[in-house]
């Protein structure tokens, strides 16, 4: 005899939604120190899109085959295209934002929705003009490089639609540094074959991820309080080039500290790093001139959360 079994979940939605934006509102923000981004033109505006409905009265459609109230996935590509269309912000966050409130404004039975959203960035090429070169306002190049990427959770409530869970990110970073790292005085026993090394390169790869103590300030028409993940990406390589590591985890803590500092409106940072230093094939006399070649898997990898306020307390009882 079969067991009763009931649905304890339910979501559905569509995928990898490539959207191409032209003459979008251009972003302008504040500067900081540690990078020369301060916005972009609205030239293209290039992000893929993933939708996912969260709950709702969609049960029949699994349990009977009822679709009469299913939202059909190729619906949902065409709606976040035409909303495309529509946007008149700047910002991938914002972006993001506004269909999830588009499809629960649209759509009542719908009572969440998760968005996720991966920046397709594109440079523009640099163009001589006699003088010297500057950036075309026609021409661009897409980058393989790192990007951005957010995630957004929008629910229906009494009292209206409410942004409850975000993060955005900066994913793909790939950072090398010559010299100036080390890892040495590290546990022994018999499996350690690893040998210390007080100066070394250092090649990581890095995801950093965070997010806002007020998210609104991440979605507002105006960014004044908005976190660029060009100027994240720029401020990591600058913790990276000014500070001189024992670890990657002690360096992944110091760019969050930095970052902390720096943008006040953050609650959390979030990494994921993984230790892709190249293997010694060969070197001369000279031990600056040497051959390296890619590492063989398995990597190390490395993760750490930081909370704002924990580390501006641990800050206050150094002083």
């Amino acid at each position: 005899m079969t067991k009763p079994v009931q649905i304890a979940s339910i979501d559905y939605g569509k995928g990898g939604v490539s959207t191409y934006r032209f003459a979008a509102k251009p972003l302008v923000v504040p500067a900081i120190p540690e990078s020369p981004f301060t916005g972009r033109g609205g030239e293209l505006f290039g992000v893929e899109v993933d939708v996912q409905v969260l709950g709702g009265p969609f049960a029949a459609a699994y349990t009977d085959g009822d679709n009469h109230n299913v939202v059909a996935t190729d619906t949902m590509k065409n709606f976040i295209l035409k909303r495309a269309l529509e946007f008149e912000g700047s910002t991938l966050e914002a972006f993001l934002d506004f269909v999830g409130r588009a499809f629960l404004a649209t759509y009542p039975d719908m009572v969440a929705v998760h968005v996720t959203g991966r920046e397709f960035p594109f440079r523009a090429a640099l163009i001589t003009d006699g003088d010297g070169f500057t950036p075309s306002t026609v021409l661009f190049s897409r980058s393989r490089d790192d990007y951005a990427v957010a995630e957004l959770i929008l629910e229906r409530t009494p009292s209206g639609v409410a942004l409850t869970d975000h993060e955005c990110g900066r994913l793909e970073l790939q950072l090398l540094k010559t010299t100036g790292s080390s890892f040495a005085a590290f546990a022994r026993d018999a499996h350690t074959t690893l040998p210390e090394v007080q100066d070394r390169p250092l090649f990581i790869h890095l995801d950093v991820f965070w997010r806002y103590r007020d998210p609104s300030g991440m979605v507002a028409d105006d960014p004044v309080g908005y976190v660029a993940a060009e100027q994240v990406r720029d401020h990591m390589a600058f913790t990276f080039h000014d500070f001189n590591s024992r670890s990657i985890q002690h360096l992944v803590h110091e760019m969050g500290v930095r970052l902390l500092a720096r943008f006040p409106q953050l609650a959390e940072v979030r990494f994921e790093a993984q230790n892709r230093l190249w293997d010694k094939a060969f070197e001369s006399d000279d031990p600056a001139v040497q051959v390296r070649t890619d590492p063989r898997p398995p990597y190390g990898r490395i993760g750490l959360t930081l909370a704002a306020d924990a580390v501006v307390d641990a800050v206050a009882d150094d002083l």
